[in-house]
């Protein structure tokens, strides 16, 4: 039996420094330490999440924005290579909206995928990214400060996570940051290398 995935709210933002917010985060304790390195497949034709990590091709799509621009995201595909050239075909017309590529082989490694169907298209762009995930709780809440980089430019983050939006909110009033613009990864990514 599977374990049933419960849809999170996600307020996020980027900048150099977040000032008093950041020290009032510190304050609590901190949980995992997380590193990670991934790639992320863009397209100018849309925002899905599709990243490359840990040999499994992982796909979040936004399924709402709420009136506080609260974004929930929802896993829709999780799936690992080679993959068959259906997969593929699936993956350009769902998820990167872009023209399907001419199919040469009945099945792709992530490598040939990404050398022989990814980059040749104009379409997409393939984005090297670490982090270093810093994660706290507030109130129930998962509070993340990352050191990122987007094709070695360098980034940092704050996000708040909950399945309550009005909880998401009130930590974000309370450590400082509703001044700070609400962005998400995919679109703070597009902006850094230059794929708005």
């Amino acid at each position: 039996m599977s374990e049933k995935i419960i849809p999170r709210w996600e307020w996020r933002t980027f900048a150099n420094e977040f000032g008093e917010a950041e020290e009032r985060i510190k304050k609590h304790e901190r949980g995992n330490l997380k590193f990670s390195e991934e790639k992320y497949i863009l397209s100018k034709g849309s925002n899905e999440n599709t990243k490359f990590r840990d040999d499994l091709m992982d796909i979040k799509s936004l399924q709402e924005v709420n009136q506080d621009s609260l974004e929930q995201w929802y896993p829709t595909m999780k799936d690992t290579f080679p993959m068959t050239k259906e997969k593929i075909a699936v993956l350009f017309t769902d998820y990167f909206k872009a023209p399907v590529p001419q199919f040469k082989k009945e099945a792709y490694t992530f490598e040939a995928f990404l050398e022989e169907l990814i980059k040749p298209c104009d379409e997409l762009e393939v984005v090297d990214v670490k982090k270093e995930r810093h994660i706290y709780v507030i109130n129930m809440a998962v509070v993340e400060i990352a050191e990122a980089q987007f094709n070695g430019i360098p980034m940092r983050t704050i996000c708040v996570e909950h399945a309550d939006p009005d909880n998401v909110m009130k930590i974000v009033r309370e450590l400082g940051l509703e001044g700070f613009e609400n962005i998400n990864y995919i679109t703070a990514m597009k902006k850094a290398v230059g794929l708005e």
